[in-house]
């Protein structure tokens, strides 16, 4: 895979304590860049928070398939680590403070090619130790390159 990739990152929380009708998804497509170092892979992007000047810098790194992290520095800040049927606990830092978070990972699939990759991750998130939603994450990189991204 190039450097230069494109991520389209999907998201769904279905509200433990609401209505099913109040699901939250969210769809991101952005450049992003891609580096491959001691076995591990790293996508690095950036992401605009709507009203404020300061960005969010993202880091990805997928190591084999049973480990994916997610590291979020500057408007918010967090180290969300999911790993197969285990529960990780994390502060999220926001402008406002700190919150505890658990990211209790049900289900990971991450496959690995020399032209994409692709993940699936779906876990509980507690907050303070109280469970809050069942979350999906869907992840597709691919080069810019290869010119054949779509939605799905």
């Amino acid at each position: 895979m190039t450097k230069d990739v494109l991520v389209s990152i999907s998201g769904l929380h279905s509200d433990m304590l609401g209505p099913v009708d109040e699901n939250q998804s969210i769809e991101v497509i952005t450049p992003a860049t891609y580096y491959c170092k001691n076995g591990k892979h790293y996508v690095l992007y950036e992401e605009p928070v709507e009203g404020m000047s300061e960005t969010i810098h993202n880091r990805i790194k997928i190591t084999g398939d049973e480990l994916l992290e997610i590291s979020k520095s500057g408007a918010s800040n967090a180290h969300m680590m999911f790993e197969k049927n285990k529960k990780n606990l994390t502060y999220y830092g926001t402008q406002f403070g700190q919150i505890l978070i658990g990211v209790d990972t049900r289900k990971m699939e991450i496959d690995v090619t020399d032209e994409n990759i692709d993940v699936k991750v779906d876990y509980q998130l507690d907050v303070n130790h109280e469970p809050l939603a069942d979350c999906k994450i869907r992840m597709h990189i691919t080069s810019k390159e290869r010119g054949d991204f779509s939605l799905s």
